[in-house]
């Protein structure tokens, strides 16, 4: 049975924000994601925001797929942030190195702000 997993997309300014509800995990990443990826189109100078607020876990394919949209994204002149994770989230992105490379902010305002 597939965890509980629930995308919000919504455009500010042409950024597509991506909110995340529920829970990443082995039954719904590969779906979730290509969702995501069918929505993002050509990854051509787009911007994108990952807001994580009601993510409560995720696992680590859905961890590779965020890398993957954000090397797709830098490679055709775009950008990427991810907001709002809660702590749990956060510690694991950040273990891993995520927010090394993509930008992460506290709030969805700051995350829309960044955006060149």
């Amino acid at each position: 049975m597939e965890t509980l997993m629930e995308i919000k997309k919504s455009e500010i300014d042409g950024i597509q924000i991506f909110e995340f509800n529920g829970e990443l995990d082995e039954t719904n990443a590969d779906s979730t994601f290509n969702s995501i990826y069918k929505e993002i189109g050509d990854f051509s100078d787009k911007k994108i925001i990952f807001n994580m607020s009601g993510l409560k876990y995720l696992n680590s394919k859905s961890i590779w797929y965020i890398a993957d949209i954000f090397s797709n994204i830098e490679d055709n002149d775009g950008d990427m942030a991810i907001s709002n994770c809660d702590e749990g989230v956060k510690d694991v992105l950040e273990l891993v190195g995520i927010t090394t490379i993509v930008k992460t902010f506290d709030t969805l305002d700051e995350a829309i702000e960044s955006m060149d």
